[in-house]
């Protein structure tokens, strides 16, 4: 078992016991120019109406720079459950925990895996197409 991150049990399908501040560490890799960064910051979910508001806020190293980062998403129930949307309110992807996820980006590809307990989250993207071959991957912790 990886020790890193809890068992599966406890999964969170609901998002709203979420709810709170978190810390959060995002490993990035460009696998095709071998380049890493990371961006480490802040979670912060809240209520909003019958919704969840999900604000990033940190850092950004990349390319041997460090730059503010910052981006807010929102969580939202609908007939097909919960969908993680962008500000602007076009769907990102499902709230689907322990179950791929998917994300079409032009003719780019975002393909995801979310866990979630009350105390820790994970998030894994793999994006391949013509522009990009990345991982992302997102540790966050309650607090």
């Amino acid at each position: 078992m990886d020790e890193r991150f809890p068992p599966t049990s406890g999964l969170v399908a609901d998002p709203r016991p979420l709810a709170g501040s978190w810390r959060l560490n995002r490993q990035l890799v460009d696998r095709r120019s071998g380049l890493t960064g990371c961006f480490h910051g802040t979670l912060t979910i809240a209520p909003d109406a019958d919704a969840l508001t999900w604000r990033e806020s940190g850092e950004l190293h990349w390319l041997g720079r460090t730059s503010p980062a910052y981006r807010e998403l929102r969580l939202q129930p609908d007939d097909d459950g919960w969908w993680m949307l962008f500000a602007d309110g076009r769907r990102f992807h499902p709230w689907r925990l322990d179950e791929p996820v998917t994300h079409p980006c032009g003719r780019d590809s975002y393909s995801g895996l979310i866990t979630a307990t009350p105390e820790r989250m994970r998030i894994r993207w793999d994006v391949r197409g013509p522009a990009k071959d990345q991982r992302i991957h997102s540790r966050l912790r309650r607090g």
